[in-house]
């Protein structure tokens, strides 16, 4: 028989810290910037035997268009939970020289801790008492993923596929200010701009090109009228490039835009707006490209489960919960688009995420993995249905 959610002390964690900050280091110490394959490769195999070791079992390696994700699963189960993280950065390799690994005054720092190898580390620790208490996490399906920091192009699918069907989905992405839970997210959009001109010299015969620079700058404008504050969605025209040299009217431009909403009604107006912006400059011509990434996670898919997290954490003796919705997306976005119950921002609390200043509050580490556990253990258990 199982032991009760209630054996899921923080004393518990507290006691397991030294070992969850030697996990910690591993992994923050093995640099895993998302567009580097290799590194990525190389972090999975520390992951791999951090999981192996807390899991009981190896996990399944799944490399996906070069990227190396993660998996652990556990039987069918009646009551099936996802766990959900990745192990990539935005740190280039080299980080470490400038940022790294260091543990000071109750402050962990280096790339990636806070964002999230916090929150890695501290789903398999969580996982581990639940296991050692006599679970045997029939319906838990761990996932770590490699590419989330670049839009999870390769583990979109899977990750979709692993949470259909679902009770709850848990994403251990670091907490938002104060370890406030992320209730809510925007949804993402992201799309390329380009504008084709023709060239020519700029003082001989300027008049025989079309400057794509000057379409460029209709386009951005427009683009950024697409906005709406009252419904706060924000579209933003970010990397911009034109022309090649200062005397040649530019042939070509660009730009990235990146967009972010609330509703699936304002996603799909922005993208509709979008695909049928018009060119001013005669003789240009734009092509589009990219679209939706990511749906936004409504607060109606979280409210169940952040109900149910309050409840464990009045039961664990920790502050009260706050729920809170960012701008920001993650792979949860992606769990309640498949209309799992979601819950996000469970990992580490601390601040400065992809900043100089990263980091993570070692003294709420032990707190945060209670609560996972508790709520693991009461979902599988039949409670907290919405």
């Amino acid at each position: 028989m199982a032991a009760p959610a209630g054996a899921l002390t923080t004393a518990r964690f507290e006691a397991a810290l030294p070992a969850m900050l030697a996990d910690l280091e591993q992994l923050v110490t093995c640099e895993s910037p998302s567009a580097d394959r290799a590194a990525v490769a190389a972090s999975a195999e520390v992951v791999a035997r951090q999981g192996a070791a807390a899991l009981g079992v190896a996990g399944e390696r799944l490399v996906v268009d070069g990227s190396t994700h993660l998996r652990w699963r556990f039987g069918a189960g009646r009551r099936r939970a996802l766990v959900l993280g990745h192990h990539d950065t935005v740190w280039p390799l080299g980080s470490l020289a400038t940022h790294p690994w260091s543990l000071r005054d109750g402050i962990a720092t280096g790339p990636g801790c806070f964002d999230m190898k916090a929150g890695v580390v501290q789903a398999f620790h969580a996982l581990a008492a639940l296991r050692a208490d006599g679970h045997d996490l029939d319906g838990v399906t761990v996932l770590v993923t490699g590419d989330e920091e670049i839009g999870s192009p390769s583990s979109e699918a899977l990750i979709r596929q692993e949470a259909r069907g679902c009770d709850a989905a848990f994403v251990l992405e670091a907490s938002a200010d104060g370890g406030a839970l992320k209730t809510g997210r925007k949804g993402a959009s992201i799309y390329e701009i380009e504008v084709h001109g023709r060239a020519a010299h700029a003082g001989l015969e300027p008049e025989k090109g079309v400057n794509a620079g000057i379409e460029l700058a209709h386009q951005v404008l427009a683009i950024a009228a697409l906005a709406d504050p009252a419904q706060a969605t924000t579209v933003t025209p970010s990397v911009l490039r034109a022309g090649t040299t200062t005397n040649t009217v530019p042939a070509s431009a660009g730009l990235a835009v990146d967009v972010r909403v609330l509703s699936v009604a304002e996603q799909d107006r922005v993208d509709r707006a979008v695909r049928a912006l018009r060119t001013t400059v005669a003789g240009a011509r734009t092509t589009v490209s990219g679209g939706p990434n990511r749906p936004p996670l409504s607060p109606d898919s979280s409210a169940a489960l952040f109900s149910l997290a309050r409840e464990v954490a009045g039961r664990l003796g920790l502050p009260p919960l706050e729920g809170v919705t960012v701008g920001g997306a993650s792979d949860g976005n992606f769990t309640a688009g498949e209309g799992v119950p979601t819950l996000d921002g469970l990992g580490a609390v601390g601040g400065g995420a992809h900043a100089d200043d990263e980091h993570v509050r070692v003294a709420e580490m032990p707190g945060r993995t209670a609560l996972l556990a508790g709520l693991l253990a009461t979902v599988l258990e039949g409670g907290g249905r919405g």
